[in-house]
């Protein structure tokens, strides 16, 4: 069959944009999956810096705040409710953390804690601390808990209570251990039952403190 040379010409220029449109449409399509599969796996994937923490009863926290109050009055720092740390900060997915905050929970007793001095320490987070005595049930609910998160630290697990946050000089920190003496004479000898682990989002890059919250929170088994 005999075609015109203006209509071959436009028959190959139709077809030619025909094969363009087919193209775009195609690598279009690929883009779009790769999209959406990347925003699907990213809500998915977020993870966020997570501890445990083991909460005093709400007679302690209220002794205790006053003890935080007053060197904070005086030294500065961020304000955080009172807690021993079980299990440092870990990064993980919110979904992972509550998984594995109750698996540790399971089948884990209260237990007691003493304090066996006001102490200071080397960082920020801790600055001034009571710590407490290394017993038995404590250090194996905080071995407990780090087998569960999978957590690991260059420095073995020392059960305290921060009382104040912050980078100060080794004579500032010697006057605020006074300090706390002096606001609470007793609490260097302080006893009380943990019953309660909670979740928090901590991101230690964060040292004011306010993206700081609590995720959910677990009463443990009677003792």
């Amino acid at each position: 069959m005999y075609v015109s040379p203006p209509f071959r010409l436009f028959l190959i220029r139709f077809l030619s944009l025909l094969g363009i449109l087919g193209f775009s449409l195609f690598f279009y399509s690929i883009s779009m999956d790769v999209q959406s599969s990347e925003a699907g796996g990213g809500k998915q994937s977020k993870t966020d810096v997570y501890s445990v923490w083991a909460i005093p009863a709400e007679e302690v926290t209220a002794r205790v705040k006053k003890v935080m109050l007053g060197l904070r009055s005086e030294f500065g720092g961020p304000e955080f409710e009172p807690h021993v740390t079980v299990v440092g900060a870990i990064r993980l997915t919110e979904e992972e953390a509550r998984e594995r905050l109750k698996k540790s929970c399971e089948g884990l007793k209260g237990y007691n804690v003493t304090v066996e001095k006001v102490a200071t320490g080397s960082f920020f987070y801790q600055c001034v601390f009571l710590l407490l005595r290394p017993t038995n049930e404590v250090m194996k609910a905080g071995a407990h808990c780090w087998d569960h998160f999978g957590f690991k630290s260059p420095t073995p697990y020392m059960p305290h209570l921060s009382i104040l946050y912050g980078d100060l000089t080794n004579e500032q920190k010697q006057r605020a251990q006074e300090k706390a003496n002096a606001l609470d004479e007793s609490v260097k000898s302080l006893s009380f039952p943990i019953t309660r682990f909670a979740l928090y989002k901590t991101d230690t890059e964060d040292k004011t403190l306010k993206s700081w919250e609590k995720v959910t929170e677990i009463t443990l088994q009677p003792n």
